[in-house]
């Protein structure tokens, strides 16, 4: 694994915006290419899709299955706390169990993750359900494209190949993939403990990891609540909500915002029963650990 570092920006180079970017999403370390290769076509040759689960964050198109978990069935995606074991899947992929044994990671739980095109992750939270402990998620994309991005912070993040990437999943997120080929990644969930901290010694971003969000203006927001009220007087209701949901891809709002603006159409709908469920869903989604 190199650790040869281009071009890094640190956060006193970035001022408080991207020093708070760097804080959410970062590369740790460089990944040989012979390594990133064996373990893509491992996951691109596995013999499932995987499963949708979290079916509450997202438009559809996400697909997860496990590599190391405490079932050992491969189909077992929802994470939780303890010691886990290879899946059968892992089994059967023999470069990317050596690659994650040569971390000495303390792991929690590794799944592989697609996004097909046209598909988000809506802005949420993640590991509000789980104990109090220190943890981070690492990812490692293995297949991507410049369209599928990780929303955070008022910023686009294109989570590159060949880097070993670090996401804190407990501040706000969002991922898209607009326009395709599937995005597939590694994610590992992990424990702090010092062979973690050894290994994000030098967190950084590069030129070009990062474009900052348009701030949405007055007519921004008018257009869109118009554009979203006339698909539910024709009766579209999710498409209406699917429009002000992708603002939180297109704007830099606040946190829950695209949230907000689903409330404030039902609002002016007066479909109580509709703001309720998306109020109580903003709630859920942004529910901190």
């Amino acid at each position: 694994m190199a650790t040869t570092l281009p071009a890094a920006v640190t956060a006193a180079q970035t001022g408080p915006m991207r020093a708070e970017v760097l804080d959410q999403v970062a590369r740790l370390v460089d990944l040989e290419e012979s390594t990133v290769e064996q373990m893509r076509a491992e996951a691109l040759g596995a013999p499932t899709r995987g499963v949708v689960a979290y079916g509450e964050y997202q438009s559809g198109g996400w697909w997860t299955t496990s590599l190391l978990n405490h079932s050992g069935d491969p189909h077992d995606v929802v994470i939780g706390d303890g010691r886990p074991r290879p899946t059968s899947l892992l089994e059967a992929m023999p470069a990317t169990a050596r690659f994650l044994d040569s971390l000495g990671l303390d792991f929690m739980y590794v799944r592989l993750a697609r996004l097909e095109p046209h598909s988000y992750l809506w802005e949420h939270r993640d590991y509000a359900e789980l104990r109090d402990t220190g943890r981070h998620r690492l990812h490692i994309p293995l297949v991507t494209n410049p369209s599928a991005v990780l929303v955070t912070a008022g910023a686009r993040v294109h989570m590159a190949a060949g880097s070993l990437w670090r996401l804190t999943p407990s501040q706000a997120h969002g991922v898209c993939n607009t326009t395709g080929p599937d995005r597939l990644h590694l994610i590992a969930d992990v424990y702090a403990d010092d062979a973690y901290h050894a290994l994000a010694t030098r967190q950084h971003l590069r030129d070009g990891d990062t474009a900052d969000l348009p701030e949405m203006t007055e007519a921004d927001r008018a257009g869109l609540l118009a554009q979203a009220g006339q698909l539910a007087e024709l009766g579209f209701t999710g498409a209406a909500e699917q429009t002000l949901l992708r603002a939180f891809y297109t704007y830099a709002l606040p946190e829950g915002g695209a949230y907000d603006l689903i409330a404030e159409l039902h609002a002016g709908r007066r479909a109580d029963a509709d703001v309720s469920r998306w109020r109580a869903a903003k709630a859920h989604l942004l529910a901190r650990p």
